[in-house]
């Protein structure tokens, strides 16, 4: 049931992104933008409009591509963000088993007459994960910058000062929710207490070793968490973009 449930999840989430990486438009509604779109890398941005604007949030575009006319900036972003969820050690076992069935589960004999790991190309590409990882703290970063500036924004008097928005929350809720699945990557928690001989001589990495650890316990239910609200987060952008919503106010 669970390769079967992951093969579900994971498929929708593929296709979604790829929906949302093509469509571009509808990716930015001030002071909101997706984080499938964020940084913007072109020289015009805020969806369907093509008004040519400061950047998202008040951040200076990073227009080196030249306008998107005819490609996503999307496409680009999306490149590390999933590189480092398909390379993910728990990732893995998920779609191994959920896809190529190798194998569905434990104790369950390899249905593959030969299998050679992650030894040869392409699984080998595997081993990348904690570039990957890199990259994607830089893109947290990026999106932290973008809730704390929408709550800033939200107050300030251009819209109406005083009030914050409901999608200032949800922005700021899937920064958090895909920092504490990079923070309970294997791969950080390697990086921050691996190849210590003497935790005592190193306190502040033991005592981060022991944070990330904790983390570490929940790295599938934090996984599928991020996965589904990062999503979702471009969903509620769009549907605000679009005017659907009125991305509420609250005094």
């Amino acid at each position: 049931m669970s390769p079967a449930i992951s093969f579900a999840v994971l498929s929708s989430f593929v296709a979604y992104a790829t929906y949302a990486a093509f469509v571009n438009g509808f990716y930015y509604v001030k002071p909101y933008i997706s984080p499938f779109y964020s940084p913007c890398l072109a020289t015009v941005c805020g969806g369907d409009s093509h008004q040519r604007i400061q950047g998202a949030n008040g951040v200076p575009h990073l227009g080196v591509f030249g306008p998107w006319w005819a490609i996503s900036p999307a496409i680009l972003i999306l490149i590390f963000p999933l590189g480092f969820r398909m390379t993910c050690y728990y990732y893995r076992r998920a779609y191994y088993r959920a896809f190529w069935l190798s194998p569905p589960a434990c104790a369950v004999a390899e249905p593959h007459k030969k299998y050679s790991g992650e030894t040869r190309f392409p699984l080998i590409m595997q081993n990348i994960h904690r570039y990957f990882f890199y990259f994607g703290l830089i893109f947290n970063a990026i999106l932290t910058y973008d809730a704390v500036a929408a709550f800033v924004e939200s107050r300030s008097p251009a819209y109406g000062g005083g009030h914050v928005g409901l999608g200032s929350f949800v922005l700021l809720i899937n920064a958090c929710l895909l920092w504490a699945y990079s923070l309970s990557c294997h791969s950080c928690r390697h990086i921050v207490g691996g190849r210590l001989k003497h935790f005592s001589k190193h306190p502040l990495r033991f005592k981060f070793w022991g944070f990330v650890t904790k983390l570490n316990a929940k790295h599938m239910q934090l996984a599928w968490a991020s996965l589904i609200f990062v999503a979702l987060t471009d969903v509620y952008v769009r549907l605000a973009a679009a005017g659907w919503l009125g991305h509420g106010r609250w005094i």
